[in-house]
């Protein structure tokens, strides 16, 4: 059975188009918020039978606090924080070695805000702000359908379908939208990175009693290792340490593949001691407190993706560019995805008629930004597990703090509204411009993206 959404006359008046998304996480659901707020009719269709508990801390850089402040969602964000708020939290690399030597303090900027908040957290703090009815579980996409010039329709494990106007595909890492879009071969577009992460989470007041060297209370710390490393994250005001365990094998062979129904895998606290057991005794104090956790072998979307829209259909967040969390920007680079998105959707010009317009230059601005820090993060995990086999050697030390202190740079000095202003002026041919008013560049007219445009017409190539 094929629905076809029943769009009123009052919701025609503020956007003749209709969007469902597919994937009910944090990037799919800052799209609805966006969209449902602007008058545009959206529906998400996520696998789960609810939200729940899925997943870990999550860390915003100050990139990504910019962009959910430009979205208007910040503030609520910061509410289901536990009391986090928004602070200069210095980076601090140690080595994982005896001693536990300070390695480098990453510098911040006056402006570098960010914040740790609990994955679940986040996601009821975007779910508040929809309506239900909007959200549809236990509706898994196996496949998109979309012939030229005609609708997209999304098919349903359950053998129902559901005709749209505009599909956003946010539904992770194992998306079946990228599938769709690469060819529907069961292709899923992905590799395994020989990095496997065992992710847990301690109450602070055990992390105290075991006496530790290195204060982890306050900053984010990584315990730079040889094929290893460990990254803790204070969250919930400092009640609780995310901390995740990351091992790579690079005797595993490249072609190696995992079946998606062993990425994550129970695991025990001897396996991890097991594969650290050459580190310090902070080190081995803090794996001590592990009860149990789960192993997760990390996949990247690889090769990166040559386009994320297809037709009416485009990708965001993980579906999009899954990377590593080496550098913990994965989310991020999700919600600027889904402002340049949506900013875009929800403008005055876009109508029914032109809206694949508005998702080639959304491809066009997000794609080459996201494959770039998707490259980054693998390298970040690089220089993490790259700490010298001798105290002594200052020249190898030397190069690990050059790497360690541009980690960030490209990431959070990047100026969102300029990028999106000057892609504007580019085409999908050359020599256009997908957006035109009196012949001028458009934003250069309006050179702050959160207002909206005036006199202005799109021009179809």
């Amino acid at each position: 059975m094929t629905i076809v959404p029943q769009v009123t006359k009052e919701q025609q008046t503020l956007k003749a188009f209709h969007v469902a998304i597919v994937g009910g996480g944090l990037c799919g659901l800052l799209c609805a918020v966006y969209l449902t707020r602007a008058g545009i009719k959206v529906d998400v269709f996520e696998s789960a039978s609810k939200f729940g508990e899925v997943g870990a801390g999550i860390w915003l850089g100050t990139n990504a606090l910019r962009a959910l402040d430009e979205m208007g969602l910040k503030d609520a964000i910061i509410a289901h924080a536990d009391g986090a708020v928004p602070a200069l939290t210095p980076f601090t690399f140690v080595s994982a070695k005896k001693g536990h030597q300070l390695i480098h303090s990453y510098q911040l900027r006056a402006e570098d805000e960010t914040l740790g908040i609990h994955r679940a957290a986040c996601l009821k703090a975007l779910a508040d702000l929809l309506d239900p009815a909007a959200i549809h579980f236990d509706s898994r996409c196996t496949h998109i359908s979309q012939e030229s010039g005609s609708r997209p329709v999304i098919h349903f494990k359950d053998g129902t379908s559901y005709e749209t106007d505009v599909v956003i595909g946010a539904d992770g890492i194992k998306s079946a939208v990228r599938q769709a879009m690469l060819g529907g071969t069961g292709r899923l577009g992905t590799k395994f990175t020989k990095t496997v992460a065992y992710r847990a989470l301690f109450k602070f007041n055990d992390v105290k009693r075991m006496g530790m060297q290195t204060d982890l209370s306050c900053d984010p710390h990584c315990f730079v290792g040889m094929d290893k490393h460990i990254i803790t994250v204070p969250i919930r005001g400092s009640k609780i340490l995310n901390v995740v365990i990351f091992y790579t094998d690079h005797s595993l062979p490249g072609s190696m593949e995992i079946p998606p129904n062993e990425w994550v895998t129970p695991a025990s606290r001897d396996e991890v001691l097991a594969k650290f057991s050459d580190c310090g005794p902070d080190v081995q104090k803090l794996l001590s407190l592990i009860q149990t956790c789960n192993k997760w072998c990390i996949h990247t979307v690889d090769p990166p993706l040559d386009s994320f829209v297809k037709g009416r259909v485009a990708l965001a967040g993980d579906s999009a560019h899954g990377m590593c969390p080496h550098l913990g920007s994965g989310f991020g680079q999700g919600i600027e995805d889904a402002l340049i998105l949506c900013r875009l959707l929800t403008h005055p010009a876009i109508n029914l008629f032109n809206v694949q317009e508005a998702l080639l230059v959304y491809d066009r601005v997000c794609r080459p930004r996201a494959n770039m820090v998707l490259t980054r993060s693998a390298w970040a995990g690089e220089v993490y597990e790259s700490l010298p086999h001798k105290a002594d050697d200052n020249a190898k030390f030397e190069a690990l703090r050059s790497s360690l202190a541009v980690l960030w740079e490209p990431i959070w000095r990047h100026d969102l509204r300029k990028h999106l202003a000057a892609a504007m002026n580019t085409s999908a041919n050359p020599g256009g411009s997908l957006w035109a008013h009196n012949d001028h560049v458009l934003f250069a007219e309006y050179p702050t993206i959160q207002k909206p445009f005036k006199n202005c017409r799109m021009r179809m190539l």
